[in-house]
């Protein structure tokens, strides 16, 4: 049996390992357009490879999943993060779990897993062949054929195909599984900062809230957690998770939007309210400058007196019921004009892709053409930043090169 991969990213070689080791005598093959493979793990979790979460409750690891859940809710009960954890493991890939439950090598860098997916090919006899651009996928009575950008390179046979090519930033990019009867959902950009150009708040760059309560005005969608300003707007685990769940809004909208941003992560307006009262009486004869709620830094907590109006030499028995609220006000509901976005850094993620109607999610296979298979963000699934994008690219891998 020969088995080709089309793409060597991190689905495309766990797909290729799994299937070697299944079907030992089989013929297995990636095929990678660039020069380099695993590239993308490279850079991923900074150079340090966020391998997965350590989250081990499949109904919490599914929340993680703007687009996929559903899917990966029953994959996980065949491959989720324990496996993936213990795959490493097994395979000479100490992992260490960090406070904030992100799994990493214990190495600290992302050559160690690049290294493990190699020599396992090697030991394997998965062949790996670069330069190789994938333009046509054709069925034949022989089995499917794939033809390549460069005409010089004759087409290859295979009985079973994997497409594991990632995330395309256009829809174009997908045509050649588009003429083949896969239905494709757009593509657009997930996991991206917000640009601010207009917004003074950008003065406080480098300023970190810990647990910020972030949303997009006039929809339900509310993201928490750390928060980062930045010399360009606002990024951060609580942007990024907002961009992602809110990835087809912002682009509907050209990605000019305001942000609802609740410092104090505290909805209850009446609690902060009662909170600013609390601090008014204990510090009467004190000027609002030198008593900051809510632990924010010093920088912020000027920042947002001067957006109320607020002299911050003004004593706080003088702010009144006015001066309170609109303190109150500025900590639970104050707003930014987004208008564009950033990538964030090289972890860019895309929304979109083959959908997963043109799939039989019990094995990856496509279900308009026989023995082709799907990995990894070729798919219309995608995660927040935490190891969990990685982790639906070793699940989904894993399933495919089962080739049942």
């Amino acid at each position: 049996m020969k088995v080709g991969i089309i793409g060597g990213g991190a689905a495309g070689f766990f797909s290729a390992i799994t299937a070697k080791e299944k079907y030992p005598e089989a013929e297995v093959t990636i095929l990678e357009k660039s020069s380099k493979v695993l590239a993308k793990v490279k850079i991923s979790g900074g150079g340090r490879c966020n391998v997965t979460n350590g989250c081990t409750s499949i109904s919490e690891l599914c929340k993680a999943y703007p687009r996929g859940a559903k899917t990966l809710k029953k994959l996980f009960h065949t491959f989720n993060t324990k496996h993936a954890m213990q795959w490493f493991e097994e395979r000479s890939v100490p992992l260490t779990i960090q406070d904030d439950n992100c799994v990493f090598p214990v190495s600290q860098d992302s050559q160690s897993i690049i290294d493990c997916f190699l020599k396992q090919c090697k030991q394997l006899g998965v062949s790996i062949k670069t330069g190789l651009a994938v333009s046509a996928i054709n069925e034949t009575k022989q089995g499917l054929q794939l033809c390549f950008l460069d005409d010089k390179m004759p087409p290859r046979l295979f009985d079973k195909v994997i497409v594991t090519t990632g995330g395309s930033p256009q829809e174009k990019g997908l045509d050649w599984l588009k003429n083949i009867g896969h239905e494709i959902e757009a593509p657009v950009p997930s996991l991206f900062t917000f640009n601010m150009p207009n917004e003074k708040v950008k003065k406080l760059m480098g300023v970190v809230v810990e647990d910020a309560l972030v949303s997009i005005q006039g929809t339900k969608l509310k993201a928490n957690g750390p928060l980062l300003i930045t010399h360009w707007g606002m990024s951060g685990p609580a942007i990024l998770k907002l961009s992602a769940f809110g990835a087809r809004l912002a682009n509907e909208s050209n990605y000019n939007f305001k942000v609802a941003v609740n410092w104090c992560n505290t909805i209850n307006t009446e609690a902060v309210n009662a909170h600013l009262k609390e601090l008014a009486n204990e510090n009467k004869n004190k000027i609002v400058q030198n008593v900051k709620p809510y632990g924010l830094s010093e920088r912020l907590w000027l920042f947002l007196l001067d957006k109320c109006d607020i002299p911050q030499t003004k004593k706080w028995s003088e702010l009144g019921k006015k001066g309170i609220n609109k303190l109150s006000n500025i900590l639970t509901n104050d707003d930014y004009q987004v208008e564009g976005v950033s990538k964030f850094r090289d972890e860019f993620v895309t929304c979109g892709g083959v959908s997963i109607k043109s799939i039989d999610t019990k094995t990856m296979q496509s279900k308009v053409v026989d023995n082709l298979y799907f990995a990894g963000e070729v798919l219309d699934i995608d995660a927040i930043t935490g190891g969990y994008n990685l982790q639906a690219a070793w699940t989904t891998g894993y399933v495919a090169g089962q080739l049942n």
